[in-house]
């Protein structure tokens, strides 16, 4: 017999929020409940199992993992390498970049089981929200968007109260905290996030620090991209980046709190960990600073700034994203070489770089030393030119 029950495919992480939403649709809607995972490369295996299994309790008719790990590399985190992409300096957009390739991985699949309606667990006070919603417009317009955490209002007590009467088991001290884990970092809110001064307990951390004593580490780039982690060659930037991640976070390197604008208007505050992608932004931006010219480091900042700010916005979709994209790669060309750094507890020192295209080059000089390239008369008549501008200023306004 075909049921007549209204399908919906669910955005799942296996969070308090998703979990709800699960058993919220499955029990009080009487949905035929789908749930999918965008998985960006933040969990292991044992916790995808976890995950399924924990879907059965809650009246799922399907579970499935769509891993975009590889996609979420080849379409946007190297951009974001390429630009040195931090938010306001410090976020390297974790949870930010990885909604838009959940949303297109998860709005694909309901349109291939014809869906009536696709869901999220995100709440009205954020940014998530807007990602999600956008791009399920974009591409599920047929599918009708339901929200039950925004539309009720929920807090996470409520959300936990309502999850125990239902005899559902799960570690409910852990998920006080709202974690969210991809390859590119993994963010972190808690009652501490929600204040302007409190910082976030030790035990908050998904990763705990193990090491005590400093140790050297050295990243390969090739035309921006990664290809070797202490000399050992990778088969995909991928493989860089949890060999980085592993070495980091045994120190604690990468933890941070972000204080950003977000897309409704609002102050948002979170903490986050993210030891590779700030340990290779800056290797890589240090390397850039050795190999590009002035005006492609100039360019490139005011063009990985906007590019970041789209992506946050959830603007991943406009056509203007590839445009700047196409600048980042041709801007990579000269971005050769290995760089050095020293990791430390908490704390990670950008120690040197050796290139072939460092444009460091003492052919014509080396700064503060010596001139190869010119000669002292050359350097007096090029500040009298250089001079002529301001001393018409001057002059004529008498200043």
């Amino acid at each position: 017999m075909t049921s007549n029950k209204k399908k919906v495919v669910l955005a799942y992480s296996g969070g308090l929020d998703t979990t709800y939403c699960a058993l919220y649709l499955s029990k009080e809607l009487g949905m035929e409940v789908y749930t999918a995972l965008g998985n960006t490369g933040g969990f292991s295996n044992e916790e995808l199992c976890e995950i399924e299994e924990r879907t059965k309790q809650l009246g799922v008719i399907e579970h499935v993992s769509l891993d975009i790990t590889k996609e979420y590399y080849e379409k946007c985190i190297k951009y974001m390498i390429m630009g040195n992409v931090l938010k306001n300096n410090t976020y390297p957009l974790s949870v930010s970049s990885e909604r838009a390739f959940q949303a297109m991985a998860i709005a694909q699949y309901a349109h291939s089981i014809n869906a009536d309606y696709i869901a999220h667990g995100s709440t009205g006070a954020g940014n998530d929200q807007i990602r999600f919603d956008l791009i399920f417009k974009i591409m599920a317009p047929n599918a009708e968007i339901i929200t039950p955490t925004r539309d009720l209002e929920l807090s996470r007590e409520s959300e936990i109260q309502y999850l125990k009467d239902h005899g559902i088991d799960a570690n409910f001290e852990k998920m006080k905290y709202s974690i969210n884990a991809g390859i590119w970092g993994t963010s972190i809110g808690g009652k501490e996030t929600l204040t302007s001064s409190q910082p976030l307990p030790e035990d908050a951390y998904p990763k705990q620090v193990v090491k005590s004593n400093s140790e050297k580490l050295s990243i390969e780039f090739k035309e921006g991209e990664l290809i070797a982690v202490n000399g050992e060659k990778v088969s995909h930037p991928l493989e860089a980046i949890q060999k980085i991640e592993q070495a980091g976070a045994a120190f604690g390197i990468g933890r941070d709190m972000h204080v950003g604008d977000t897309i409704i208007g609002t102050k948002g505050r979170v903490a986050f960990e993210a030891a590779a992608p700030l340990m290779i932004i800056k290797a890589h931006e240090t390397l850039e600073k050795h190999t590009l010219t002035k005006w492609q480091m100039y360019w490139k900042e005011q063009i990985s700034n906007f590019y970041g700010m789209l992506l946050h916005e959830a603007q991943y979709l406009e056509p203007v994203m590839r445009n700047m994209e196409t600048f980042l790669v041709d801007s990579q060309k000269n971005v050769n070489g290995k760089v050095f750094i020293k990791m430390s507890p908490e704390q990670f020192l950008v120690e040197g770089i050796e290139s072939p295209n460092d444009l460091m080059s003492d052919l014509f000089g080396q700064y503060g030393e010596s001139n190869e390239g010119w000669t002292a008369d050359d350097v007096k008549g090029f500040t009298n030119i250089l001079a002529n501008s301001l001393k018409i200023y001057h002059t004529v306004n008498k200043q």
